[in-house]
């Protein structure tokens, strides 16, 4: 699986592969990973809309 694919997976972007498993550890994994994606993205739009402004 592509490293890609797994973000648009985590971002609800595309489908979750069914034969992935299942389980309550691997839910938490993928729910954190959620988080830092989302508060990679936004660290990252800060840092641009401060380059812009200067």
């Amino acid at each position: 699986m592509g490293i890609l694919r797994q973000v648009a997976e985590y971002l609800y972007l595309r489908k979750k592969d069914p034969d992935a498993p299942k389980s309550k550890f691997v839910k938490y994994m993928h729910g954190i990973n959620r988080i830092s994606i989302l508060l990679f993205i936004v660290a990252l739009v800060i840092i641009a809309v401060k380059l812009i402004r200067g």
